[in-house]
């Protein structure tokens, strides 16, 4: 079948690829920040292929499906964060010229504030990973042959495998390749589907009136727009994936313009995504609102066709998955384990960070089994994240002016973590759980600021 067949040759033409880049990875250098020579074509295009995965794809398609044109949302506050990430801190990022985010945290604070980020972030971007291969799964079920399970457990073992071979040297080099064919396969799916509904008059006739508000609509008020600003925006602005290719740029420069064009690109990628979820509505009704994509992939297009969308749609999820995987497996070597074995030499770190690669993709790959939603698992860890971890990080730019202190950073952490973190554990049931999530951002805030004045010396 076209389908398989050109699906089947994309993977190879990914593996081929890690393969062409190991030697050229060569050094930790190669191997974590691609040797710091990324152009501004090679960072854009890793950024927004990074951006781009299953939420902004099988998940964004099924907010157009359920919601309409408000969906949009979900990647719109990502280019406001890129925007904000390249006007004010991406020169100050590239600039440190480190390997990863919890190094800069240490260079702000100190060494326990850098260990806990490390911890926080390998732990939250399991979920990041295991949405990735979730939507994985759906995508490439439609082939009709074998299990949901089956093809995310052949995912993982692609995006392992050529992260494996070349690290962050052939990631930006596939995450370029894909971004490419993503763009393409979005906007020819969007034709073919706009064309057998209508066109944009078709859908105003064929769909209550709601899904086309905007910014906000029935069935999504402002303090929902204000949620996704704060937990999903400002992973934008200070994320372990977003740092990763900043520190890979050739020069502070390059990394600035990077993070302000990927930004804008995200807008017609926003809207065209949630239109074919929007037309899946019109069309196939009764499907779950996460099979919108891959419906309209096996229901509209022809089989050569779609076996190309297909592709561009895996393209997306890979080139997520790659990159977060790599950036956790670094974390866990440098940031963690290092701490333990400080003189292990170059080819032993190396190794380890391959061999964590291995154990992440794993433990992502499990997790994604007992996973049923792909919007949900990434807000489970972006909560995380965001309420722990980014207002300390903003802040520590500005240390000495704002004058907080590394017991407040942690402070701002561990207390902006926690209320995060019981905002998202199924079944538990407390007061105000639904809004724990800004709650825990503003104690974070209240933490660290509260607690840098108390422990401030002089």
């Amino acid at each position: 079948m076209p389908q398989l067949l050109i699906v089947t040759v994309y993977f190879i033409a990914i593996i081929g690829i890690g393969v062409w880049s190991k030697r050229r990875a060569g050094s930790q250098n190669g191997f974590f920040v691609a040797h710091r020579q990324g152009t501004l074509l090679l960072i854009t295009g890793s950024l927004v292929a990074t951006a781009i995965g299953g939420s902004a794809t099988v998940g964004m398609a099924g907010l157009g499906f359920k919601q309409g044109l408000t969906g949009a949302w979900w990647l719109l506050v990502g280019s406001i964060g890129l925007v904000l990430l390249g006007v004010f801190f991406a020169r100050k990022v590239r600039g440190a010229a480190l390997y990863t985010l919890p190094e800069l945290v240490e260079r702000q604070y100190d060494r326990r504030m850098s260990l806990a980020a490390s911890i926080l972030i390998v732990i939250a971007w399991v979920g990041v990973v295991a949405g990735q291969i979730v939507a994985a799964g759906t995508v490439l079920s439609i082939l009709g042959i074998g299990s949901v399970a089956f093809w995310m457990t052949v995912f993982t073992i692609v995006v392992v495998a050529y992260a494996i071979l070349g690290g962050q040297f052939s990631i930006i080099r596939t995450d370029v390749f894909q971004a490419v064919i993503l763009f393409l396969g979005i906007f020819v799916a969007l034709a073919l589907v706009f064309s057998q509904v209508g066109g944009l008059d078709g859908l105003k006739a064929s769909l209550p009136p709601g899904y086309f508000s905007f910014p906000t609509s029935p069935e999504f008020n402002w303090k929902m727009l204000l949620s996704l600003l704060i937990l999903v925006g400002a992973t934008y602005v200070v994320g372990p994936d977003m740092y990763t290719r900043l520190f890979c740029a050739k020069g502070e420069k390059t990394a600035q313009q990077s993070a302000i064009l990927s930004a804008f690109l995200f807008i017609p990628l926003a809207f065209a995504i949630i239109f074919i979820g929007m037309s899946a509505k019109v069309l196939y009704p009764e499907i779950a609102a996460e099979g919108a994509f891959p419906q309209v992939i096996t229901g509209v297009l022809s089989p050569g066709l779609s076996g190309l969308i297909l592709a561009a749609l895996v393209a997306a999820l890979m080139s997520s998955a790659d990159t977060c995987l790599l950036t956790q497996s670094v974390i866990l070597t440098e940031d963690i384990i290092k701490r333990a074995h400080p003189a292990l030499d170059e080819r032993k770190t190396i190794l380890l960070t391959r061999l964590s690669l291995i154990g992440l993709g794993l433990v992502a790959l499990g997790l994604a089994l007992a996973l049923k939603g792909v919007i949900s698992s990434l807000l489970f860890a972006y909560t995380i994240f965001t309420c722990g971890l980014v207002v300390p990080v903003v802040a520590g730019f500005y240390k000495e002016k704002l004058k907080v202190t590394p017991q407040g950073a942690l402070a701002a952490l561990i207390g902006g973590g926690i209320v995060g973190l019981l905002g998202k554990i199924p079944g538990l049931d407390i007061p105000l759980k639904g809004d724990l999530g800004l709650i825990g951002f503003a104690v974070s805030a209240v933490l660290l600021f509260g607690a840098s004045f108390l422990t401030r010396k002089g």
